[in-house]
């Protein structure tokens, strides 16, 4: 008699540890199975899906490698999640949630300007306020951009140094791009004499800058007189430049200059300079030799 009750509780221990152990391997099956499904998903057909979506609207390389990175990221956990509820899990991503918060905000604290950096590099590359090639100044600077990532951009300077300028800084400041447009217009301003002619000077001056190669014949050249300083009338020279570059720029505008210079040499147009005269008298006054 006791040897049939032990046989029957040693039956249902072994019978029980069966069902448990079909459980756990059941819920090891769904574990995997809705791990791989939703990694396998989310993989071939969500981020295809999503390049190509990225690619059409003119996206570049680099944000579409950045989107690429940070959905790989998202699936893994989505697939981690959804096989924890497949295995009978459901509370896992009530921590994983609170988790993943804390997280968030220990990191957002922590690196609030590199990622301040990453969101106007994303930005940049999307709005695309300068590319690489371009001449930019911002905020007292200025520079060929070199190469643009996502934390920050590369500069060259026109004295050959090189610049690494935090997205942040070229997101949150007004940056001009002389060269974004097809042509470019500079002005220069003449000082002549009050004596001079002031219609000789203006039609030499747009003489002379016409002749140069690199400035545009429509609009053509102009000038008009803007203003009457203490010791010259100021003759405002306006002038377009096609398909500008800084080198072209500076070469242009250094040889107008140099040639309105030598015409008015030549046509006796002065280019009178500020100068002071101090006028007063002096008192001496001798002391008796002691």
């Amino acid at each position: 008699m006791h040897t049939l009750t032990a046989l029957q509780f040693g039956l249902g221990d072994v019978s029980a540890f069966g069902v448990e152990a079909t459980a756990v391997v059941g819920k090891a099956v769904a574990f995997v199975a809705g791990f791989l499904v939703t990694l396998l998903i989310g993989r071939m057909v969500l981020i295809p899906l999503l390049l190509r979506l990225l690619e059409a609207r003119g996206f570049t390389d680099a944000l579409q490698s950045l989107t690429k990175s940070v959905a790989n990221a998202l699936i893994v956990f989505a697939a981690v999640a959804v096989a924890f509820m497949a295995a009978g899990f459901p509370s896992f991503l009530t921590a994983a949630a609170t988790l993943s918060g804390a997280l968030a905000l220990a990191v957002g604290f922590a690196a609030q300007d590199l990622v301040g950096n990453f969101v106007a590099g994303v930005f940049i590359i999307k709005d695309k306020p300068f590319e690489v090639g371009d001449w930019i100044e911002w905020d007292g600077n200025s520079g060929r951009v070199e190469e643009i990532d996502l934390r920050v951009s590369t500069v060259r300077t026109f004295d050959n140094e090189r610049i690494t300028v935090p997205n942040g800084d070229l997101a949150n400041n007004a940056i001009t791009n002389p060269v974004a447009y097809e042509k470019l217009r500079q002005k220069f301003v003449f000082g002549i004499g009050y004596d001079d002619d002031i219609d000789l000077a203006r039609r030499a001056i747009v003489e002379e800058i016409s002749a140069l190669d690199g400035v545009l014949d429509d609009p053509a050249p102009d000038t008009r007189v803007t203003e009457l300083g203490d010791s010259a009338v100021g003759i405002q020279s306006r002038f377009w430049i096609d398909d500008p570059d800084r080198g072209d720029y500076v070469a242009v505008r250094s040889t107008a200059v140099q040639r309105v210079k030598e015409r008015f040499d030549d046509e006796g147009i002065d280019m009178p300079y500020v100068h002071r005269q101090l006028v007063g008298e002096v008192d001496v006054t001798e002391r008796a030799a002691n």
